[in-house]
């Protein structure tokens, strides 16, 4: 596995992929996981690197590790995620989201936006989104311009929720999402696979902050070929 500016640790990032398998059911409760050399030689990483992230699974209360025996997958019902808020998946569960940010710029707020937060420009950032690998979605997302006064390209993570978090400490704890047919946007890179204009599943999502101000819009555009788009209910 690599990692690029932005993006999470190796460790973190083994760690999220196991929590999304298992909240797709891909792993389920006391399944006994390979041996750690296995285990790690068919991510690509270092045991060292693979032990960190059981730890932190452990430290999750997902993982019980049972002395000369091995590593225990505990199911619980609310895994703790970066991504808990992020919806796709792939089409057989699972996949570890990473982001290809294509640009980043302040902006006078689209008129067809629903009306968010406080200032007449919004901060705009385009990304390819892709589910282990897999060029799964196009994401169009506006952050409310009066969060920050610019936001830099190489200053984001894969995570944006995170993002804020350490960056503005802005928490986005509630998000509405409205699923429509939509078309490719004429921005769409060739990457993506579908041309701009086709028909295509679509999120909009209206996310608030803590204090119930509405921060954030979002567009996703997802490739249903790839993944689909998953919310349960606990």
């Amino acid at each position: 596995m690599e990692s690029r500016p932005g993006s999470l640790p190796i460790y973190l990032q083994i760690t999220e992929l196991l929590v999304r398998d298992i909240a797709a059911g891909r792993l389920v409760d006391r399944e006994k996981l390979a041996p750690e050399r296995d285990m790690a030689a068919q991510l690509g990483i270092a045991v060292g690197t693979l032990r960190k992230a059981l730890a932190e699974l452990q430290s999750r209360g997902l993982l019980e590790r049972v002395q000369g025996s091995g590593n225990y997958i505990r199911a619980i019902s609310d895994p703790k995620s970066v991504y808990a808020m992020f919806r796709l998946e792939l089409i057989q569960g699972g996949g570890l989201p990473t982001a290809e940010v294509i640009d980043v710029a302040r902006l006078d707020k689209p008129k067809d936006l629903p009306k968010f937060g406080f200032s007449p420009e919004g901060h705009r950032i385009r990304r390819v989104r892709r589910l282990s690998g897999q060029v799964a979605a196009l994401e169009e997302i506006w952050l409310d311009g009066s969060y920050a006064p610019k936001i830099l390209q190489e200053d984001l993570s894969e995570s944006l929720y995170l993002y804020y978090r350490t960056r503005f400490n802005l928490w986005i704890g509630r998000a509405e999402d409205r699923i429509d047919l939509d078309t490719v946007p004429d921005w769409a890179p060739p990457v993506f696979g579908q041309k701009p204009g086709a028909p295509i599943a679509h999120v909009l999502r209206v996310s608030e902050a803590q204090d119930g101000a509405v921060a954030e819009v979002s567009h996703t555009w997802f490739d249903h070929s790839v993944a689909r788009y998953v919310s349960r209910l606990r």
